[in-house]
């Protein structure tokens, strides 16, 4: 028996599901959209942030050491020649072209206690910064990044062969270990007590070897770029050095560059 109120039953009809499934398409596009913009964001800023962390991290270590340059133990009988330089900045030598290097000697004692008397065994060492092409691959070509490493190593004088080793192992003392990469340049600056660039840096031997215990002040300038494009489409970057504008790096790519300055004062250069 058909059923009186079959004609008062109402359903959804085949365009009005057709309407829903339209809104929802429509809805859930927007929020994907909404959700790929806000990722996006956050993926630059994040990608920002590790590019200038690492680079204040390396420049953090680099004022640490410099600070120690020149320091000594009172009686400190190590005997100085010119592989004692306290700060020893040696520049690239030509016009893009990383890194400066530079070499941070100081000193140290071991104590040995159990003598009678006591005993103290002074020490030199050598922390060495450099630049080198970095050995990272580009994935789509194979070749090598166009970009550079920066390494350091520490070194003990051995007063007997008159030379920096690393001891056999000791692993205060190590070879060329990597601190960065995706570095551009790396550039130091000696500063005087006036407040003057000292160019050229002083060695043992060149017209400013009378300021080799003047250095008050080295600025620093470390350049590197984000290890993926940032960028949507190539946008032209100009990065200034401290001291030579021939060592301006202006490149139009997607990699976003960042440059981190510090100044590291030698608070024990001078002191004799």
């Amino acid at each position: 028996m058909r059923n009186k109120n079959s004609k008062n039953i109402k359903g959804i009809t085949l365009i009005e599901i057709l309407i829903g499934i339209v809104v929802s398409s429509i809805m859930m596009g927007a929020m994907y959209a909404t959700y790929s913009a806000v990722n996006s964001t956050y993926s630059q800023v994040t990608d920002r942030a590790k590019i200038s962390q690492s680079g204040r991290d390396v420049l953090g270590m680099l004022v640490r050491d410099v600070r120690m340059a020149g320091f000594k133990y009172f009686n400190d009988n190590v005997r100085t020649t010119n592989e004692h330089i306290p700060i020893l900045i040696t520049k690239s030598g030509s016009s893009g072209k990383c890194c400066d290097q530079m070499d941070i000697v100081y000193g140290d004692v071991s104590i040995n206690s159990s003598t009678n008397p006591i005993t103290y065994n002074y020490l030199r060492y050598k922390i060495t910064y450099s630049g080198k092409a970095s050995t990272l691959l580009n994935k789509s070509t194979g070749k090598p990044i166009d970009a550079y490493a920066v390494y350091k190593s520490k070194k003990l004088w051995n007063s007997s062969s008159s030379s920096w080793e690393v001891p056999s192992g000791n692993e205060r003392f190590y070879n060329d270990i990597k601190v960065v990469d995706y570095v551009l340049d790396l550039e130091f600056v000696p500063i005087d007590e006036k407040g003057l660039k000292i160019t050229p840096p002083p060695t043992a031997t060149n017209a400013n070897k009378d300021k080799i215990y003047k250095i008050k002040i080295v600025d620093i300038i470390l350049t590197t770029r984000s290890s993926k494009p940032y960028f949507r489409t190539n946008i032209t970057q100009t990065i200034y050095s401290l001291a030579d504008s021939s060592r301006n790096i202006s490149k139009a790519d997607k990699y976003l560059r960042d440059s981190v300055v510090v100044s590291a004062h030698t608070r024990n250069l001078g002191i004799e």
